[in-house]
This record gives C-alpha cells, structure tokens and sequence, in this order.
C-alpha cells in the first residue's frame, strides 16, 4: 500500500519491540568506536582486562569532571544544594575507581609481568584527567604539568586549571561572603601554590560544626566535602594496595617509585581544617 508507514514492530510475550530505530542503542553510545578502541600490544590473555580496567576508569573520571565543573560553578552562585548533589554522584562515581581494582586484583604477578614490556613508558602517572581532579581538590604541583609538555592542547587544559581556584578555595570564598572573618591570604593568592592550613579557617569551620542548625547548608556542604576526600583516597589506597599485590616494590613504568610513591601521596590532605576541627570540637 503507497504511502502507508509500514510498522516494524514485534510483539514479543507482551512487549512490543521496535527493531527499526532512526538511532539505535549502539549508535547512540557510539559501541563502534569504543568496543574498538582495545589495541593489545601482546598476545598475552590478562592484556585485555588490564587495557579495559584503565578505560573505564578514564571514562568515571571524565564524568567527575563534568560534575565536578558542574558543581563549582555552582558554589560561585551560592548554589550549595546543586552542588551537594553532584559531590555526592562524584562520591559514588569514587566507589566505582575502587571496585575496579578489586578486578584488577584478580591478575598474579606473573600474568603482569608476561605484558608488562607492552607498555614501555606508559603509566598511569600520565592521567591528564586524574592530575585535574586532583588539582581541582586542591592537590596543586606546579611540576605535575611538565608530563604533558609534549602535547599542547592536554597542557593548556591541566594548566588551566591548576591556575584556578580548587572546590576548596571556592568554598572558602563563599565563608567569606556569608560573614565569616578569613584572613586574605586564604581568599586571595597564587591558585597554583597548595593550599596552607590556617587557624583562622579552623575557627571558622567550628563555627559551622558547633551551630549546626544556624549554619546547616554549610554544614552538610562540609560534610560532603570530608566524603568526598575520605572516598578519594579509599580508591588511593586500593590503588597501592593492588600495584604492591602484582608487582611488589619494583618501580614503575612511567619511572616513578611504584608503591613508595603511592604511599605518599596517601598523607596528603585535600581539606585540611574539616580534619583537624573534629579534634577541637
């Protein structure tokens, strides 16, 4: 029949299937290119588990940073309860990176050390998108940047933003417009130097956790900023535990000291007054 729309469904126990789509459930996610994307360098089996285990991660991290963005534009519009909202989804998102070497676990160091030569110098020291999360918690290192020197575009990107004020710089500020008495030198300095504990802001984060019903916005602000650290780096902490498993103390690829190097990184503190005032209240 000429002109009529000829229906392509099928019902199937109950359900009616649309097998004609004008975007299918593959092109909308673009499977293609990312079912493809897994280039072994080996002909070793636990390759392929090792290549998808750091994708995925890649792609949890690049949703922390949409909202992590997301949620900082928000603290600059005093918005707090959008922002609440996305630091929790990136607390969850964190739950997803340590799940993930919990499978990574299931490799024993001889199937590590059968690819290993695969990866040349390549590490996960490299994540340019881990090094913004970081320094969008705060974690600022003006050297970090020089693993990205020889590719411009990722450069400028991480450069920008270990320039700009980190979530708790901006959380600061917004004390500061409530009415709290910060010194200066919190509000306004070099973005890229780390950040200094000062007793003042401790003071001011008593405050807070003493008033709580006065101040409950910014108390559960607070409280989701100590989640949010605490599940950072409850996935650091998997992440050495996992390397020390498959490889011991041996160094890394990208050069760096392997665990030793990890192990550091876990005294490092993002919020460093949210801690420390839990011991003066």
């Amino acid at each position: 029949m000429t002109g009529e729309k000829i229906d392509s469904s099928v019902d199937l126990t109950g359900e009616k299937i649309h097998w004609s789509q004008d975007v299918s459930y593959g092109q909308y996610l673009e499977l293609d290119s990312i079912l493809s994307a897994q280039t072994l360098r080996s002909d070793k089996h636990d390759e392929m588990m090792f290549i998808i285990i750091h994708q995925a991660s890649e792609l949890w991290m690049k949703l922390s940073i949409h909202e992590m963005t997301a949620a900082m534009e928000c603290l600059k519009e005093d918005n707090l309860d959008l922002a609440m909202k996305m630091v929790a989804r990136i607390a969850r998102i964190q739950e997803q990176l340590t799940q993930s070497w919990n499978v990574l676990s299931t490799m024993t160091p001889k199937d590590y050390l059968s690819f290993r030569d695969a990866l040349g110098q390549s590490s996960g020291f490299q994540s340019y998108q881990y090094r913004m999360i970081e320094f969008s918690l705060g974690n600022k290192n003006k050297g970090m940047i020089e693993a990205h020197k020889d590719h411009p575009n990722i450069y400028a990107q991480v450069k920008n933003v270990l320039e700009n004020p980190s979530i708790y710089d901006l959380t600061l500020q917004l004390l500061a417009r409530r009415g709290f008495d910060l010194p200066a030198e919190c509000l306004e300095r070099d973005w890229s130097e780390p950040y200094q504990a000062h007793p003042d802001v401790e003071a001011a984060w008593k405050k807070v956790y003493e008033n709580g019903e006065e101040y409950w916005d910014l108390y559960d602000w607070a409280e989701k900023l100590v989640d949010l650290e605490h599940r950072f780096q409850t996935w650091r902490f998997a992440h050495m535990k996992t390397v020390e498993r498959i490889i011991g103390f041996r160094r890394g690829t990208g050069g760096t000291g392997g665990v030793s190097y990890l192990v550091k990184a876990l005294d490092l503190r993002f919020f460093p007054e949210l801690w420390t005032v839990r011991t003066s209240l």
